[in-house]
């Protein structure tokens, strides 16, 4: 059980995919302008990451590795995360559609992030069994949700402050975001796998 915990602890703080490996900057960036759309932008990238992430695990070790079909990991990976992020886009629509306003055209960015087909990846080539890959995947996706998360409160807080005009907008962005990854870079070396 402590394993399962230091891999998640890991996935979330230590190698936080979106401040130490800089996985995912695309949708941290667009959708962190408002609180409420990270943090429902946070909870769809994590149960995007974990159920492709499962699913990835799946067709690797039960049809791709068996079948010596591994040159087709990272199309098969593609076609697994864009199918589940049409499938989440649609649900939201239907369901919710004021979030799926919100989020405008970054929900469906999700299935051409790096970060959604990197954790499959990186699963893979770790040689998680299948409940690692699920934890990694839940800390990661728990792990750009808190970033993504951070972000957004202080980029909320920043509108209250008196921010030069050559840096409004992305370039404070950018000075936040190299903040906080300095700040997640503290944790390296607290736990290895």
């Amino acid at each position: 059980m402590t394993e399962y915990l230091v891999l998640f602890v890991s996935a979330a703080i230590v190698n936080n995919y979106v401040l130490t490996r800089f996985l995912g900057l695309c949708i941290f960036f667009g959708v962190s302008k408002s609180l409420d759309a990270s943090i429902g932008m946070g909870m769809a990238v994590t149960a995007v990451i974990t159920v492709s992430s499962a699913l990835a695990w799946l067709v690797y070790y039960l049809f791709l590795l068996p079948y010596q079909l591994t040159s087709l990991t990272i199309v098969i990976f593609v076609l697994l995360v864009a199918s589940f992020v049409q499938l989440l886009e649609m649900v939201i629509k239907k369901y919710m559609p004021n979030l799926h306003k919100m989020w405008g055209i970054y929900l469906l960015l999700i299935a051409t992030n790096c970060i959604a087909l990197g954790v499959p990846l990186i699963n893979v080539e770790s040689g998680f069994n299948f409940l690692e890959a699920l934890v990694n995947s839940f800390g990661s996706g728990v792990g750009f949700a808190l970033a993504i998360i951070l972000m957004a409160s202080l980029r909320e807080k920043l509108k209250l402050a008196d921010v030069p005009k050559s840096l409004e907008g992305l370039g404070v962005a950018f000075i936040l975001a190299g903040m906080l990854a300095l700040s997640f870079c503290g944790f390296s070396g607290m736990i290895s796998l």
